[in-house]
């Protein structure tokens, strides 16, 4: 189902943003508990933050600067180690982390994605930990248009359906959104007669392309 909402297709940033809120819609509708930790730590920074700048602006609205200026110093500094402990926290803790929980069957789901300046495909990186094992990682290159129309309407279908067919957790929890593969030969576990078979047929099949081209050229001669 078409989303009613249209975006720009031209703006990479809005194409990202959407896909991005729709993954923990998803996944929590699957009975994935989301953790929500990581954005809970990025609020607190940067509230904290804001919260110094504006005691900082009424206190010197209120009192003057000469009165408060060690306090205003102070909150300088402190305002400054919280953006600083914020762009860390985004760069190196969260690497571009818009999704984590914990599945049904109880292993957990960290999910990053990402885009390049300019390229309109949706890198994504998800990592499963069994509850018992070592994590797995999956890694997906999707273009934005196999999930966006071309006024700009999300539709969800595709979009589940790639990482439905993709992640085994989540195929798991929603089997109806997998698509098969399609089937290819098999040939390192055929047997040997089929094996024969087939190479008596490409042989039958080049001796009589073979044989069709002497006598063309006969004719011609």
């Amino acid at each position: 189902m078409a989303s009613q909402e249209k975006i720009s297709v031209h703006n990479l940033a809005d194409l990202k943003n959407t896909s991005d809120d729709a993954i923990p819609n998803y996944l929590n509708s699957l009975k994935f508990k989301q953790d929500h930790k990581l954005v809970d730590t990025r609020l607190s920074l940067g509230y904290g933050a804001f919260a110094i700048a504006a005691a900082c602006f009424l206190w010197d609205y209120k009192l003057g600067f000469e009165p408060t200026k060690y306090y205003t110093a102070a909150a300088v500094a402190l305002y400054a180690l919280l953006n600083g402990a914020l762009t860390y926290w985004i760069g190196f803790v969260e690497k571009g982390v818009v999704y984590q929980g914990t599945a049904p069957d109880g292993s957990t789901i960290s999910i990053a994605t990402s885009t390049k300046k300019n390229v309109p495909i949706y890198n994504v990186k998800i990592t499963v930990t069994p509850k018992k094992g070592s994590p797995q990682t999956i890694e997906l290159a999707k273009s934005f248009t196999e999930w966006f129309d071309v006024q700009g309407r999300f539709i969800a279908r595709p979009f589940q359906t790639i990482l439905a067919s993709n992640v085994p957790l989540i195929a798991t929890a929603d089997p109806k959104r997998v698509q098969p593969a399609t089937p290819a030969a098999d040939y390192l576990s055929a047997d040997a007669s089929v094996l024969d078979a087939i190479a008596a047929s490409e042989t039958t099949s080049t001796g009589a392309e073979a044989a069709s081209g002497k006598k063309s050229k006969r004719r011609k001669a």
